[in-house]
């Protein structure tokens, strides 16, 4: 394996710059920590490109604005695997919008492998090499980086060229290059980095449970806690878990005291959290319902179970026709939404909407 070259100078960072413009394919991966934060703390930034490998230190280089041309430009294809989280850790971090993106986890989904296939793995399959997984749990801040470190760094870029080749060889040969395609553009996206803080409830499990008024009061608390939790750079959890938003939504405290009793917080519980889920919460018994849904119980009814069995069941056997696992096609998650009434769904529109949705809707 080449030796990676460690970047931690502007100077350096601009060097590398002017060399990956004549390159090709870029390669790229990156290391970042996010246990005590909500933005993760973007460590290290691998990059691959003919037969080199940078590893760049972005805690030494914060801005990453020389590499603009390279990592967003539509001549340079950037080869990432599972690449949601790495494009989410380089845009928060510096801004940039990484494009056009082969993802050769989305890729390997769409010939037919596991949807959530590791690295490892398919470098195993498709390379038959063997990546040591030593360093999974390694403090990418520490430094000086370790030697062995380094390594495992950079043979996160060292194959996925082969890998890549080998992969879009596959989906030409299936004619599902457009599928991949797809799927890869919608993750250059710049709401999926940055969300509406007004939507923050809409990822709250047990939200349709609740009666109209108190699922008012859990989106203004939702809302409040993302922004508190972006302010404060802290995990949403460690804000107000969601169990307890919930409980709090319905039982309406109505000042900081009741509230540190109803949720048993701590003496240290900070009086401006408490006091921000206070007026939250007031908003939202003062504003008209978003929605006057009657609630649910969060269960299935018999009919809708069927439904959704009599859904699987078409999935399970154009999934088979096809070569490909059912999770690629409609995931069983979007088959239950389905079956409460929601046509929007993710296998309803783009490319699964011929294969699958159109069946589907016909189905319900």
């Amino acid at each position: 394996m080449p030796d990676a070259i460690w970047i931690d100078d502007a100077a350096h960072l601009a060097d590398l710059a002017a060399e990956l413009a004549g390159c090709g394919e870029i390669r790229l991966d990156t290391e970042f920590l996010r246990e005590s934060t909500f933005f993760p703390q973007l460590c290290v930034v691998q990059i691959g490109a003919g037969r080199r490998i940078w590893c760049i230190d972005a805690i030494a280089c914060p801005n990453l604005g020389a590499l603009t041309t390279a990592l967003t430009g539509s001549a340079w294809p950037k080869v990432i695997h599972a690449a949601r989280q790495d494009l989410e850790a380089i845009h928060l971090h510096s801004g940039l919008i990484l494009g056009p993106v082969f993802d050769t986890q989305v890729a390997a989904g769409c010939i037919g492998m596991k949807p959530q296939i590791g690295y490892a793995e398919l470098a195993q399959v498709v390379v038959g090499v063997t990546v040591p997984k030593g360093q999974t749990r390694t403090d990418w801040s520490r430094r000086p980086l370790t030697a062995a470190q380094l390594t495992y760094a950079a043979e996160d870029v060292l194959y996925l060229g082969e890998i890549a080749a080998h992969l879009g060889e596959r989906l030409e040969a299936l004619g599902r290059t457009a599928w991949a395609r797809e799927d890869c553009q919608a993750m250059s996206d710049p709401a999926l980095y940055a969300p509406d803080p007004a939507r923050a409830g809409e990822r709250l499990k047990g939200l349709a449970q609740l009666a109209p008024v108190p699922r008012q009061r859990a989106r203004e608390l939702a809302a409040w806690r993302e922004r508190e939790a972006r302010s404060r750079d802290l995990p949403r959890s460690w804000i107000m878990a969601d169990a307890a938003l919930l409980e709090a939504a319905q039982v309406n405290p109505r000042d900081a005291g009741a509230l540190r009793a109803l949720l048993r917080l701590p003496d240290d519980f900070p009086a401006a959290l408490a006091g921000g889920a206070i007026e939250a919460l007031q908003a939202g018994s003062r504003e008209a319902p978003a929605d006057n849904e009657p609630a649910r119980d969060g269960r299935l009814t018999a009919e809708q179970k069927a439904l959704v069995e009599k859904l699987a069941r078409i999935v399970d056997a154009r999934a088979a026709a096809l070569a490909i696992n059912a999770e690629v096609l409609a995931p069983r998650g979007e088959l239950k939404s389905m079956a409460l009434g929601n046509q929007a769904t993710g296998c309803t529109v783009g490319w699964r909407r011929e294969v699958i949705g159109t069946e589907l809707l016909a189905a319900l």
